[in-house]
């Protein structure tokens, strides 16, 4: 069938941009593949920075993507158990928060950074994260199975949140969704800047004070494309999460990212699974958390599972890398489950499915919780080179289906940023992070200059003004 004759269409009114030819998932999955081939072999794509159609982007700057607050309420109750093992159990209980973007929602390529933008935000979320008291759990869970079964079950005291204590029922400690309007709030504030583009490096700090808990890192990725999928690993400089607990003697715990594969591909139904090992460390408390989740199962299968256990380490020795490097006395708790659904933990050494189900506490339920929403800097206080005004025509371009204008906008900005690179080269310049102290850190922690100390003092009374700091 011959195509209609452009004289046959109605013209467009010269005022209003016409939209091109929408692009189906087929399409584009089809044109990302293409793409992909020409990088078989190469060791990183992520250093290769290539550019993608803008037709196959999702139209959301990537500082503002890459964050690990998707449910704040579970950030704000780390630390607020008085027993080193409850706070582990906190931090755990974040750490399976952190990717509800992944759990909850489809892959997505977000737009590169630019050498110096920035991302500015706050979460208001309720305290409402319920006890985690494994002590007096322990006492229930004891009293429960010491109860005859033809013996009405006696009232015991049970810590607010492990639910009735009934032994017919587990227990649960999992966070609810973040409300939109928290009647008592809490307040976090997040800075991350783009501190290196060759390698691609980015730093962030989270500050909660009333709390007295901030988190710092840097993140960087290392990808490759083995042919049926893409493997996310963090890269060099990307030594995990740093959280510390200043009202806990400034105890500091590390979480390390496990790799992830981007899969799917040829299926045309894109997915991402982990099957790697991460490690969450705390030298103060002297505990450490082994995770090591499980992307395939039995014929091939997603499993998406995960296992881990918490057990004493000795920080001058960390030699257990694996769960069964680990001696069961050492052991005080484990967990298991599905990572984008239901994890539950159980105290002590005996294997997580020897536990009757009244024993195995549910630490996050995935099912109910969503991405929380974040609160913005209005436009008229965001500055050219903050995110999401730096990349603004190109966001409304893509959204109103104009994929050439926002392709040509997205090639413009690069082109931009080479410019201003090759013009410190001519002046033999330095670039440096204006709220960030060094690009990258072996360590794996940046540390705020004074200017972004200010926009973290400035952000936590709600004031977006820039003034006197750029």
């Amino acid at each position: 069938m011959s195509a209609p004759s452009a004289a046959a269409a109605p013209a467009a009114p010269s005022n209003v941009p016409a939209q091109e030819e929408p692009h189906n998932e087929g399409s584009k999955l089809r044109t990302f593949i293409s793409i992909l081939r020409k990088f078989i072999g190469v060791s990183d794509l992520a250093t290769v920075r290539f550019s993608l159609p803008s037709q196959l982007l999702e139209p959301t700057p990537n500082l503002e993507y890459w964050n690990y607050l998707d449910a704040p309420n579970a950030f704000v109750a780390i630390g607020t158990a008085d027993d080193p093992v409850d706070r582990m159990l906190e931090v755990l209980r974040f750490w399976f928060t952190k990717d509800l973007k992944y759990a909850k929602g489809k892959p997505c390529k977000p737009y590169n950074s630019c050498l110096g933008e920035f991302f500015r935000c706050n979460w208001e979320t309720e305290d409402d994260a319920p006890k985690i008291d494994t002590r007096a759990l322990r006492g229930v869970l004891d009293t429960s199975e010491s109860s005859s079964s033809s013996t009405p079950a006696p009232e015991r005291l049970v810590p607010p949140g492990l639910g009735s204590g009934d032994a017919r029922a587990a227990s649960s400690v999992s966070i609810s969704q973040a409300s939109t309007n928290p009647t008592k709030p809490v307040r976090i504030s997040y800075l991350t800047e783009q501190t290196s583009h060759h390698p691609p490096v980015s730093a962030f700090y989270i500050d909660c004070p009333e709390k007295g808990i901030h988190a710092k890192g840097f993140d960087q990725i290392t990808a490759k494309f083995t042919g049926t999928s893409i493997k996310v690993s963090p890269g060099e400089h990307n030594l995990g999460i740093f959280i510390t607990l200043e009202r806990r003697n400034h105890e500091t715990y590390q979480l390390t990212h496990p790799a992830a594969h981007l899969g799917g591909i040829l299926r045309g139904a894109l997915s991402v699974t982990v099957g790697d090992m991460c490690y969450i460390t705390c030298p103060e408390t002297r505990l450490k958390a082994i995770l090591r989740y499980y992307d395939e199962g039995w014929l091939g299968r997603t499993t998406n599972k995960v296992e881990g256990i918490i057990f004493h380490y000795d920080p001058d020795n960390d030699d257990k890398h694996r769960i069964a490097d680990v001696s069961e006395d050492d052991i005080l708790v484990r967990l298991g489950g599905p990572w984008k659904e239901k994890i539950v933990f159980t105290l002590g050494p005996k294997p997580l499915n020897s536990h009757p189900p009244e024993k195995q506490i549910t630490i996050i339920d995935i099912a109910p919780l969503a991405v929380a929403p974040k609160v913005l800097p209005p436009a008229e206080k965001q500055l050219p080179h903050e995110s999401l005004q730096l990349w603004s025509e190109v966001t409304q371009a893509i959204l109103s289906k104009q994929y050439s204008k926002a392709t040509t906008l997205k090639q413009a900005l690069e082109e931009a940023q080479r410019e201003k690179a090759r013009e410190r080269e001519r002046k033999n310049e330095t670039w440096k992070p204006v709220f960030f102290e060094q690009a990258t850190d072996k360590a794996g922690k940046p540390s705020l200059t004074e200017k972004g100390r200010e926009v973290l003092r400035r952000a936590q009374k709600g004031d977006w003004s820039m003034e006197g700091i750029l």
